[in-house]
């Protein structure tokens, strides 16, 4: 495997099972850097094509507690992110963070915490461009009426996160 100029180091892969689809995050040593909900074949594929080096390592800490998190025994995540995005971004995601586990919050709650009221179609685009969902919880965002907004890898997926978390129940 070749590095390329980006990636001295190998990214860390491994793919995690428990859910509903097949999750799979891609770590540096600085922190997990994304979350995808895809098969391991598909990350690996995405990146040997960029030709970024890597490794699997299915006892890595933030597959633990993702797997942890889909048996119901984790409430939180622990493990460090590395991931880049503007500082509105950043603000959002700081916040989503403050979403309890089994809580949700409107687009507005979170427009209005973070000081710009009127920003919450801004605060969905933030959420959809999260690189890693689950441990930095946009599932938990839902519209002003309860509705379920949108999701990254789709709403069936949002529902099931929310249903894990007893936040959503639909019939």
């Amino acid at each position: 495997m070749k590095s390329s100029p980006k990636n001295l180091e190998p990214y860390t892969i491994a793919e995690v099972d428990g859910f509903i689809h097949p999750v799979t995050i891609i770590a540096t040593d600085k922190g997990v850097k994304e979350v995808h909900f895809a098969h391991v074949e598909t990350i690996v594929r995405k990146l040997q094509h960029k030709n970024i080096s890597y490794f699997f390592d299915s006892s890595h800490p933030a597959a633990v507690e993702l797997k942890q998190y889909f048996q119901g025994k984790r409430k939180r995540f622990d493990v460090p992110v590395d991931i880049e995005g503007t500082p509105f971004q950043m603000m959002v995601w700081e916040a989503l963070q403050s979403i309890p586990y089994g809580q949700a919050r409107s687009y507005k709650d979170l427009a209005i915490q973070i000081g710009h009221p009127k920003a919450y179609r801004a605060i969905g685009q933030a959420c959809g461009a999260n690189p890693v969902p689950i441990i930095i919880p946009c599932h938990r965002v839902l519209t002003s009426g309860r509705g379920l907004g949108g999701f990254s890898a789709g709403i069936e997926i949002k529902k099931a996160l929310l249903d894990l978390e007893r936040v959503y129940s639909h019939k």
